[in-house]
């Protein structure tokens, strides 16, 4: 079995575990933006351009990445325009020297403008699609978001870990805990539906045809405003014009409960959260001190208590309201 950190993936198997598909890489490797799992661009010999990823080991079952998978063809089969996984001799997983990997058509585009209100409106009706097609059934291997899972087994990580310098440890710890109690009760999350999961505007892409999405790796059952937060920014009046146009959209496909909007910010903590447990979680693979050099700093963790400050005193704020 292939250790935690990638150290055993080399060119080689890669390239190796491409051609064992059928395919001939006429070109080299091209690593794109990706720490979770390997992720590389390539073209064949006929020219065509695709994208492998080798997913990190130990971190989601097979059963749970065909669920991914499964997802994204079924909403590529509503014309939903998600980028998923080729299907390869009734396959989409495929396996080689001990690592899941699938193969993707490679598709580009421009950044989503999250301050564009146009580009919002057309992400509100596309995240509408999307769910409307998700709520019809539930993931069977994904797991939902949890209160356990994104706060409690995330502090045990961080606690473990020893990476918080002993003599800021008891204020961070402090306002850790008073931030996961504020959470716990305000975090009801009974109407849950399948989700992208991670949906921020590093995994929109924009073409003249509008947005399409990428990387369903984080897809989980959860509340329907787990999938539209993330795509509002600014001060309290910007995000509820913002929450207000994207809502416009999504509720010509899908009924939005707004009673939701309470969870937004129980959300973000959990985002915030479970953020600082996984760069505790991959700091031993060699990739992650390259790319966070500022993670394991007395300066990170002091700014992890102003960012859990304010996140505590966000969670005492009322919710966004679409009501004057």
């Amino acid at each position: 079995m292939p250790v935690f950190n990638f150290s055993e993936l080399t060119p080689d198997i890669i390239l190796d575990g491409i051609e064992s598909l059928g395919l001939q890489v006429d070109s080299g490797l091209l690593a794109l933006n990706s720490y979770e799992n390997r992720v590389y661009q390539f073209h064949d010999i006929d020219n065509i351009k695709y994208v492998t990823k080798f997913y990190r080991p130990q971190r989601w079952s097979q059963a749970q990445i065909q669920e991914e998978h499964d997802f994204a063809l079924e909403l590529t089969e509503h014309e939903l325009p998600i980028v998923a996984p080729l299907v390869i001799s009734g396959k989409s997983l495929f396996e080689y020297q001990g690592y899941s990997f699938a193969l993707y058509p490679c598709r580009g585009g421009r950044i989503f403008e999250v301050d564009n209100l146009d580009q919002l409106e057309w992400m509100g009706r596309f995240v509408g699609r999307i769910h409307a097609i998700a709520a019809k059934k539930e993931f069977t291997h994904r797991p939902a978001i949890s209160h356990t899972s994104f706060i409690t087994d995330a502090i045990a990580t961080i606690r473990q870990s020893n990476y918080v310098p002993s003599n800021i440890a008891t204020a961070f710890f402090t306002v850790l805990e008073q931030v996961a109690e504020l959470v716990e009760q305000q975090y009801q999350a009974d109407d849950i539906i399948r989700l992208h999961g991670d949906c921020h505007a590093g995994n929109i892409f924009w073409t003249d045809n509008g947005p399409h999405f990428v990387d369903l790796d984080d897809c989980r059952m959860g509340p329907a405003i787990q999938d539209l937060w993330m795509m509002l920014s600014g001060d309290r009046q910007q995000r509820t014009l913002q929450l207000d146009t994207l809502l416009s959209g999504y509720e010509e496909f899908h009924e939005f409960n707004p009673k939701q909007l309470a969870l937004i910010e129980s959300l973000r903590s959990m985002r915030v959260i479970n953020y600082m447990a996984w760069l505790c979680q991959r700091w031993e693979d060699p990739a992650f001190p390259l790319s966070f050099p500022w993670f394991n700093t007395q300066r990170y963790w002091e700014e992890q208590i102003l960012s859990l400050k304010e996140q505590y005193a966000a969670l005492q704020q009322p919710p966004l309201s679409l009501i004057p």
